[in-house]
């Protein structure tokens, strides 16, 4: 098959949510930053929420172009989630049983879908991110690089999922994520 033909489905604990995302993605990065960790230590907190993070701490992603996600048919199964009012980043979770779905830097191009929300084989873990993050009790495993912040190579990999999309004139600003938003700081959850 093809790799533009690879079709991967995320799907919610209980299974009224699918997404889909078509072809590889940009990578898959686990990520260490204070946002993730309180994000997600947010939504497991949740009732009935499955797991955000992994034992360490991390927050385990899928990276695809927005262009390549197809969730439409679920949105209004979705609600947003902020950590403060300003933050940049939206996680969406799943109404019927409090599922977070993905993480969307909404001024960029991608979305950070959830690997534990995809079942069957994915594509390898290439780097962790933010590791001067992670918690002090952490030993990270040396199995990929390791990068204190995002590194160069992840700013690579974006600009190169960037580019085509410039050059084929889908880059819009994404209005189209309509989804209610609740955040911890306006009193909401």
């Amino acid at each position: 098959m093809p790799r533009h033909q690879v079709i991967r489905i995320a799907a919610c604990r209980c299974g009224n949510v699918k997404i889909q995302a078509f072809g590889e993605p940009i990578m898959h990065n686990i990520c260490y930053c204070k946002d993730c960790q309180t994000g997600g230590s947010q939504i497991e907190a949740l009732p009935g929420a499955t797991r955000v993070m992994d034992p360490d701490g991390g927050t385990d992603f899928l990276d695809y172009r927005k262009d390549r996600v197809n969730y439409r048919d679920v949105e209004p199964l979705l609600r947003a989630y902020k950590i403060k009012d300003s933050s940049p980043t939206i996680r969406a979770v799943t109404n019927c049983c409090n599922t977070a779905m993905f993480l969307n830097f909404e001024k960029g191009h991608w979305l950070s879908i959830y690997r534990h929300r995809f079942q069957g084989d994915v594509p390898p873990l290439q780097m962790r991110v933010c590791a001067k993050s992670k918690r002090s009790d952490v030993e990270l495993p040396d199995d990929v690089p390791i990068h204190a912040d995002h590194s160069l190579g992840f700013f690579a990999r974006m600009i190169g999922a960037w580019i085509p999309m410039l050059l084929r004139g889908k880059w819009v600003h994404d209005s189209r994520i309509q989804l209610a938003t609740h955040s911890r700081n306006s009193g909401s959850s």
